[in-house]
């Protein structure tokens, strides 16, 4: 399964969620390019280390409830995707799915306002640019110093 499918099938299970879950949060951090650590669910003691995310270095950090927290939820779109609109809305009615979030003109609804965010932000990161576009400049960039550091050499 190639990344833009794995976010558009992420996408969809926080729609069909009824409610959020730890697992859910840790696939979101893994599809956004977080190394996750998970606890373990067979023979976990107290000593057992909780889950986590993998930040600068050696520095652990806690799985955030992207999945249930919507301050959480936004500050990872803020973080991954700062220049692009959202919005998020509530809709009065009898339908279970109550939220409505727009990111990046790619929609997302949920039974909670988090998980409808987090639907539209992996849908609108799906549409976004292949990867492969972005390494290619990164390495063009990368061996421009390079190359001047040898014309001052000689």
């Amino acid at each position: 399964m190639d990344d833009r499918t794995h976010l558009l099938t992420l996408a969809a299970r926080c729609e069909t969620s009824s409610k959020p879950t730890r697992e859910l949060d840790a696939d979101i951090y893994e599809a956004l390019g977080y190394i996750v650590r998970r606890k373990p669910t067979r023979l976990a003691t107290r000593r057992t280390p909780a889950g986590g995310i993998y930040q600068h270095g050696s520095f652990w950090k806690t799985l955030g409830a992207v999945s249930a927290d919507i301050d959480v939820a936004v500050s990872l779109l803020r973080q991954k995707a700062p220049s692009w609109s959202w919005s998020l809305q509530c809709l009065a009615g009898d339908d279970p799915m109550a939220f409505q979030a727009l990111v990046a003109d790619c929609s997302g609804h949920g039974v909670m306002g988090s998980l409808a965010l987090c639907a539209a932000m992996l849908r609108a990161l799906a549409r976004r640019e292949p990867v492969a576009r972005a390494e290619t400049e990164t390495d063009q960039l990368a061996a421009a110093p390079a190359s001047a550091s040898r014309l001052t050499e000689t």
